[in-house]
């Protein structure tokens, strides 16, 4: 009988085996296998070949995302930047409130609406009137502070936009110590005004000798400029020759005296001072980093000095003399005399 054969086994036609000594083979073998279809250079790069569902294609993709932020221009970053506007200059809501609220004190003290809440024949101590002085000498800290960080944005500083020195708002400033709490505390305890020194000014962003001087004197231009609309106020309200206790009346005469005082004594070059800035701008960043680093010191020492009664005696002789000079009704250092009283009710 026949041997029976045993089955063959069938083969795929489109299969073939590579040979190594075959070259056709070879590209026969690379046309089947998927990476021979990946583009040329592309095993260069990373994350290809991490798994066969997309792993390459993630690797792609990752590879241009990280070229296109490699060719990023710094003028499309900071076109993503959300730009600032004019509301980085308004002035606060907090000012506008302390504005609002020292005014209807004045008010009340035009009034002099305690008198008639007290009894008849007793004695009265106003409280309203030191509020007055208060709230108006802490705006004037706040323009005080305005000039300054104006100045120093016009002059090239921009790291004070929209911050609480050019909104007007001296509740939120850097430096509150000495930009606000030091201010009222020389007011209340001296009878004179004297503002902090500019530390939080980025002097070293500022270009050129003569800007750094404006900058530097912004601030007692502004207090001398506060202090000359004031004491117009109360010239024409007190014409010459007439005297006037009417509490208003001597509160702006006082707050005229603190913004001269402070004016005056700012144009010092003692550190801790504006003055010193004039000086600091023509000897180099060593003197503003001093400053920068003692300006509150030297600041509170020059009130020790000025609040020495010697001193303080002649101080006030000074500043009587000029107003009395200046001004056509010299009876208006007695209302400064008076509005200092006023504050000091507790003397």
């Amino acid at each position: 009988m026949p041997t029976p054969e045993s089955p063959q086994q069938t083969e795929p036609e489109n299969t073939t085996v590579p040979d190594a000594e075959d070259p056709g083979s070879g590209d026969e073998a690379r046309s089947a296998d998927p990476w021979s279809r990946m583009p040329e250079g592309a095993l260069n790069r990373s994350g290809v070949g991490a798994d066969e569902d997309g792993g390459s294609e993630k690797g792609r993709e990752g590879d241009a995302t990280a070229s296109d932020e490699s060719e990023e221009t710094p003028e499309s970053a900071e076109s993503d930047t959300p730009s600032r506007g004019p509301a980085d200059f308004l002035p606060s809501p907090l000012f506008l409130l302390v504005l609002g609220l020292a005014g209807f004190a004045g008010w009340l003290s035009w009034r002099a609406v305690e008198l008639d809440w007290a009894a008849d024949g007793a004695a009265v101590t106003p409280f309203i009137p030191p509020l007055l002085i208060l709230l108006g000498w802490i705006v004037s800290v706040a323009v005080h502070e305005f000039a300054h960080a104006l100045a120093a944005y016009l002059a090239g500083d921009r790291s004070l936009r929209g911050s609480a020195y050019l909104r007007l708002n001296p509740f939120g400033y850097r430096q509150a110590f000495g930009g606000l709490v030091l201010p009222t505390a020389y007011l209340g305890l001296g009878g004179f005004g004297l503002n902090g020194p500019p530390t939080y000014v980025e002097w070293e962003n500022i270009p050129g000798r003569g800007r750094r001087v404006m900058v530097a004197l912004a601030g007692p231009l502004a207090s001398l400029l506060l202090s000359a609309v004031l004491a117009f106020t109360v010239s024409i309200l007190v014409p010459a020759g007439q005297d006037s206790v009417n509490w208003a009346i001597s509160s702006m005469a006082f707050l005229a005296f603190a913004n001269m005082t402070s004016a005056a004594v700012n144009l010092l070059p003692l550190p801790g001072l504006d003055g010193y800035h004039v000086l600091a701008a023509f000897r180099g960043t060593r003197w503003t980093a001093f400053v920068a680093a003692n300006g509150l010191f030297c600041s509170i020492a020059v009130f020790a000095v000025l609040w020495l009664p010697v001193v303080r005696d002649l101080f006030d002789d000074l500043f009587y003399a000029l107003f009395e000079l200046l001004l056509p009704n010299p009876a208006i250092t007695g209302m400064m005399f008076h509005g200092e009283l006023l504050l000091q009710f507790w003397g």
